[in-house]
């Protein structure tokens, strides 16, 4: 419930944000301004994630890592709206509707098996998953699937609130920085 009202809450104060940003996609590429994509919840569920789309209507609904070319697809406002980590504010959304938390694991694709896998395997499939981690701070997309899954545990080994309240912390310190940020 807490992470239900905390969702509300900065997605009110982030509003002109949030339109300014739905406006500038909008003006390079048209509608939609939202990109939808399914992806593994808790326990191996699916839903459908909401982001601002950054790159092209046209992009293949892949993983950025396995595109032959990522830049090609990128919009102009793209890598702006992903280093600041603004394309992840519709996940709030996802926040509200109980899809997601802000702290926990990120969202896999639906087609990520091999990730997945590993997470069956360490008992982070049980996590709800979330805006931020413990692993997208110690690395994001620069660390292997196995050192993430490895942070991952450890979160869910030491998972309280004011573990949480560090993550976000310095979650936010990172997206200052646009630490760790491939594409």
């Amino acid at each position: 419930m807490f992470n239900r009202f905390l969702a509300l809450l900065v997605l009110v104060l982030f509003f002109p944000l949030f339109l300014f940003t739905a406006l500038i996609i909008f003006f390079e590429d048209g509608f939609p301004v939202f990109f939808k994509q399914k992806r593994v919840g808790r326990n191996y569920s699916f839903f459908q994630i909401y982001k601002f789309r950054s790159m092209r209507n046209n992009t293949p609904n892949v993983a950025t890592h396995l595109l032959e070319n990522p830049s090609q697809y990128v919009l102009k406002i793209g890598n702006i709206i992903r280093k600041l980590s603004l394309d992840e504010l519709p996940n709030l959304i996802n926040v509200l509707k109980g899809d997601m938390v802000f702290v926990g694991p990120r969202p896999a694709l639906y087609n990520q098996d091999d990730l997945m896998e590993l997470r069956i395997k360490a008992g982070v499939v049980h996590l709800k998953p979330g805006i931020t981690g413990w692993a997208q701070i110690n690395g994001r997309d620069e660390i292997s699937l196995e050192a993430k899954v490895a942070l991952e545990k450890e979160y869910l080994e030491r998972k309280s609130i004011g573990f949480d309240l560090k993550i976000g912390i310095l979650t936010l310190t990172k997206v200052l920085k646009t630490h760790g940020v491939k594409h």
